[in-house]
């Protein structure tokens, strides 16, 4: 059925096309990239991450980054195949620019701000880019891209991006926190007097970054939403990633024994062809199809997370490497993932789009398959609070010694198997009147999910081919299992649908108001772990209702809007941590979210060369029918409904302040404030609004170079942020305990200066 209503689509619009094409020619020779339908914001500033983009807050926990290129994903999950090894704001882009949640969730069925990019494709000329970045801490970047003409039929263009960064820190076991290389080469074929164009483009990444392993750092949590420093250990310049780079881990695959290095496990590696087709007919209609190939044989990750800091005695038996005498001082239990997947997809988008009297009209289809191997093996350890933190030897209770343990205990995963999403589309923008404007649209998508899962519970020394029985707290066995995976197959109907409706009272002051609904089912990477069960099978659906007025003239543009937004069925698998201790256990959550928050943003260019974006938000996201049963003993269970959602804050500010001195001298400032948010499940630890701020200088010295400076975090500011380590149960009657406690978790990234120069040629 699948393949006979894709032939039926694919020749209705060839049959459609043929009978349309004309020959007149289009005047235009030069090959633009094309704009992206929703409005361009600064999404690569980032004080988390400086080679991803940053996540734009819609009261929701953030499923996956969504980046397009050339309106396909770029990579279709990051669940594995991480997206910053793959695509990067480089040189063979044209085009960078958002698709608002509305649109999104009708193209590609997720209701999120997604990035919408369109590669370079060429022009008649040669034209050439060289941007070269650095900072103070010795990082390196340069990225290239070279295009033009062969005759008059042909374009080409070619790209290399390079990134050598060291990090804020030199880790001791590889030379970088993220080395990326990306090359890509494409070829323009021009028919039909430039009517439409036929491009074939190849892209290669390999990547290695080390992640969550350089991300976390130790500090002493206040007890009012404040941390300091530890003293000798710098937030955001000290490491806390181990000074040995090798370790000893259980295969999850067939339970041996095995050793290796961090810096072995963080390859990914990507063949992708893409063939981009566009075609405007003698009645203006629009045809584009692109389709991409992408083979990643490596799509590897390592995850650090932690538990509790406490002082260590002679009698917990820890000792340093050479040492007789036991440890004593401050240790926390750390844990360790593998992940190591091989990715495969293909996908094909395809959009017819008219002018239609006072209406613009689009169709369009998806045909999105994806392939994923993937598993990943779990280890504890216990390392000392320090930078570059040693791992201590351990004397179990049977007298033996090691450094590794809890084999496989958390969370271990396994799935292999298919995903596949068949779509139609349409959307029309109806311009009903001067004053009154309508957009609205639909989306049907057919969703199978084939799929290996291993739905046992985790337990020290678990693998594939193992045979476990499992008991109650009183030791009675309940089952015996042979630890194997079971296949699990869904067929199911996706839907989404958005209408926007803008009436303008005068010419600067109007209402707007929009409603979106987009559904799904789970996918499959939410089967690598214990996955749900069929009664925890069950249709996640999000909707977002919004409605304000704006107001607008020639030095200002603003908009106030009232939104909501809600999600049932999220699936989470948490590791949580019993209180004051190290001992954790891994469980799946499934629960609701729903948020309730109102948001003004302004335009403002009060005098010539100046310009202001301004955005403020206020947010209220809580749990429903959160409920975690406590897997210890002595501990309550926690129902967290009504709780605010950690990590995301409650008031939200965006300040930008650019001021162009002359055409060619520009300054600008970046400011973001995140509110107070909650650093645990029951909110009882927390930390305070922080500001993240950019700022810089660019100068456009000639036709030919460009040369800018940006200080990153010019506040300097030492925060944390995200989660804590092992608070994830820990009820507000507790938290006073942890008044100038030592903890672990996220930090900002630290001041730094950075230099970029840019030769065009």
């Amino acid at each position: 059925m699948k393949v006979s209503l894709f032939s039926y689509v694919v020749s209705a619009a060839l049959l459609f096309a043929t009978t349309a094409i004309a020959n007149n020619p289009v005047e235009n020779d030069t090959i633009s990239s094309k704009k992206t339908e929703g409005s361009e914001r600064n999404v690569m500033l980032n004080a988390s991450d400086a080679n991803k983009p940053r996540e734009i807050q819609i009261g929701l926990p953030s499923e996956d980054v969504n980046v397009y290129e050339n309106g396909l994903p770029a990579v279709y999950s990051s669940a594995v195949h991480k997206l910053a090894t793959h695509w990067r704001s480089d040189a063979s882009l044209g085009e960078v620019g958002l698709m608002t949640p509305s649109e999104s969730a009708i193209a590609t069925g997720n209701i999120a701000y997604s990035v919408n990019s369109f590669s370079k494709l060429g022009q008649k000329e040669f034209k050439g880019v060289l941007n070269y970045h650095t900072n103070h801490f010795g990082w390196q970047n340069v990225d290239m891209n070279v295009s033009g003409g062969i005759g008059e039929r042909w374009l080409y263009t070619a790209s290399i991006y390079q990134n050598f960064d060291p990090g804020s820190f030199v880790p001791k076991f590889e030379n970088f926190s993220d080395r990326t290389q990306l090359y890509h080469a494409g070829l323009t074929r021009l028919f039909n007097n430039n009517r439409g164009k036929f491009s074939v483009i190849y892209k290669f990444s390999k990547s290695n970054a080390l992640g969550s392993m350089i991300n976390a750092a130790p500090f002493i949590y206040v007890g009012d939403g404040s941390v300091k420093e530890i003293p000798g250990f710098k937030l955001g310049t000290s490491s806390y990633a181990p000074e040995g780079g090798r370790f000893q881990y259980m295969d999850v695959m067939d339970g041996k024994m095995k050793s290796g290095r961090f810096g072995d496990f963080t390859g990914n590696r990507a063949h992708e062809v893409a063939m981009l087709f566009d075609y405007t007919f003698h009645n203006n209609l629009n045809w584009t199809f692109n389709a991409k190939f992408m083979n990643a044989p490596e799509a590897n990750y390592v995850d650090f997370g932690g538990s509790n800091i406490s002082e260590a005695t002679e009698e917990d038996g820890l000792f340093l490497d050479g040492s007789k005498d036991a440890y004593t001082g401050l240790v926390e239990g750390r844990r360790t993932w593998l992940h190591l997947g091989k990715v495969k997809n293909v996908l094909l988008t395809s959009e017819l789009k008219k002018k239609v009297g006072n209406h613009n009209v689009r169709l369009g289809l998806n045909e999105w398959f994806y392939h994923l191997d993937y598993h990943s093996s779990s280890f504890q350890w216990t390392g000392t609070v320090t930078e570059y933190p040693q791992i201590l030897n351990r004397v179990e209770a049977d007298g033996s010694t090691g450094k590794f343990r809890g084999f496989n205990e958390l969370s271990p995963e396994y799935t292999k198997g298919t995903e596949n999403k068949l779509a139609a589309y349409f959307t029309d923008n109806w311009q009903v009147s001067p004053k009154f404007t309508v957009y609205y649209g639909a989306r049907l998508e057919y969703y199978r999910m084939s799929a290996d899962q291993i739905p046992y519970s985790r337990y020290p020394g678990f693998h594939i081919g193992d045979t476990h029985e499992y008991t109650d707290n009183e030791g009675n066995v309940l089952s015996t299992e042979k630890i194997q995976p079971h296949k699990v197959v869904k067929d199911k109907l996706n839907y989404a649908a958005t209408a926007q409706f803008t009436y303008k009272l005068t010419r600067n002051f109007g209402l707007t108001a929009d409603g979106t609904i987009a559904t799904r089912f789970p996918r499959i990477n939410e089967y690598a772990g214990t996955g749900p069960t069929e009664e925890q099978y069950k249709r996640v659906t999000i909707p977002l209702l919004r409605g304000g007025l704006f107001y607008q003239n020639d030095w200002i543009n603003l908009t106030s809007m009232i939104t909501y937004i809600s999600k049932s069925n999220n699936i989470d698998q948490q590791n949580v941590t019993k209180p004051g201790t190290t001992q954790s256990k891994t469980t799946l959550l499934i629960y609701d979210i729903k948020t309730l928050g109102w948001t003004t943003s302004a335009e403002i260019n009060p005098f010539k060369g100046f310009h202001l974006h301004a955005l403020f938000t206020y947010q209220k996201p809580t749990y429903n029918n959160y409920f975690i049963k406590s897997p210890f003993e002595g501990v309550p269970d926690l129902n967290a409904n009504g709780n605010i959602v950690k990590e995301i804050p409650q008031v939200l500010a965006e300040i930008d302040p650019s001021y162009n001195i002359t055409p060619d001298l520009r300054l600008w400032l970046s400011f973001r404030y995140f509110g107070k948010t909650y650093a645990n499940l029951t909110n009882a630890l927390y930390f305070n609004g922080r500001w993240e701020t950019f700022g810089g200088i660019n100068w456009k010295v000639n036709k030919h170079l460009s040369l800018g400076a940006t200080v990153v975090n010019f506040l300097n500011q030492k925060g944390a942020s995200g989660t804590i380590n092992g608070a994830e149960l820990l009820d507000k009657e507790e938290a006073g305990k942890f008044k100038d406690h030592y903890m672990s978790g996220n930090y900002l990234r630290p001041f730094t200066l950075e230099f970029s120069a840019s030769l065009s040629f």
